[in-house]
């Protein structure tokens, strides 16, 4: 009996301890995947993935998004490269503040050495602001971005200064009209910002354009744009995503849901002579 108490013990503490022994081999095998990005570009490779994702109909409500902690990390990587070292940025989000966002966007372009943003699947709101940052954008052809228009509690800042403009401040409640002017000041500061980030690389005046479209509301907040569209806005995009980070993205994977949604074979597939 003491024999079976001691295996139980033993079987209770192996247990415990895989999670955080198969954690740690996950981020072990996340740096090796990095530094195999890195020395093939030599650059200092950086990720914002964000998982957890739940979406909805008119926006992103979301589990993780881009917050102070997030600009502070990135920040920090960025002031230990060396001026003359690229940088790549590998964004995977749904977005977040937009304070957050600004700073590593306003990071990202002040690196002296070149910038590149990777988008392997979608980049959107201030995941869209900060890829703006960067001297050039990689798309997944599939991936895309988003808008960066403002958003003010659960409603676009477009959104509030229309309806007050079209009902007259006389007709709405002081609350509303407040907002309204929170609003408006939210959208000029945006398309500031988005204009200083672009400016640089295609002029003053195709900068604005392109800022106004991105961040003024014409858009809902979760629309999408393909490469496609994103180079016909002007924007410096290359759909040719390097391998590793495909590879990367696989060790960031979602929770473990009890049936899976979606099931293949997980080895690439190639025409033979007997089919697939």
């Amino acid at each position: 009996m003491h024999g079976m108490s001691d295996l139980f013990w033993l079987f209770l503490i192996i247990t415990s301890l895989q999670p955080i022994l198969k954690q740690r081999m996950l981020l072990a095998a996340r740096i090796r995947a990095m530094r195999a990005l890195e020395q093939k570009r030599s650059s200092r490779v950086i990720t914002l993935i964000h998982r957890q994702e739940r979406m909805s109909f008119l926006g992103f409500p979301v589990v993780k998004y881009i917050d102070i902690q997030d600009s502070e990390e990135i920040l920090r990587a960025i002031k230990l490269t060396d001026d003359d070292v690229p940088l790549d940025l590998i964004l995977h989000t749904p977005g977040g503040l937009v304070l957050a966002a600004e700073q590593i966007a306003h990071a990202v372009k002040a690196h002296p050495a070149r910038t590149t943003v990777f988008v392997p699947h979608y980049a959107m709101s201030g995941g869209t602001m900060i890829a703006l940052a960067a001297d050039e954008i990689v798309m997944d052809p599939n991936a895309v971005l988003g808008p960066v228009d403002p958003q003010l509690g659960q409603h676009a800042a477009a959104s509030i200064v229309r309806t007050v403009e079209a009902k007259g401040a006389e007709k709405c409640d002081d609350e509303t009209v407040i907002l309204a002017d929170a609003a408006n000041m939210a959208l000029q500061q945006v398309r500031r910002f988005v204009t200083g980030l672009l400016e640089d690389r295609m002029g003053p005046e195709k900068a604005e354009k392109l800022a106004d479209t991105l961040s003024q509301g014409w858009f809902t907040h979760d629309y999408t744009f393909l490469p496609e569209e994103a180079r016909e806005l002007g924007l410096d995009v290359s759909t040719d995503m390097p391998k590793e980070v495909y590879d990367l993205m696989e060790l960031f994977p979602q929770p473990v849901r009890q049936m899976p949604t979606v099931e293949y074979v997980p080895i690439p597939y190639r025409k033979t002579g007997n089919g697939a």
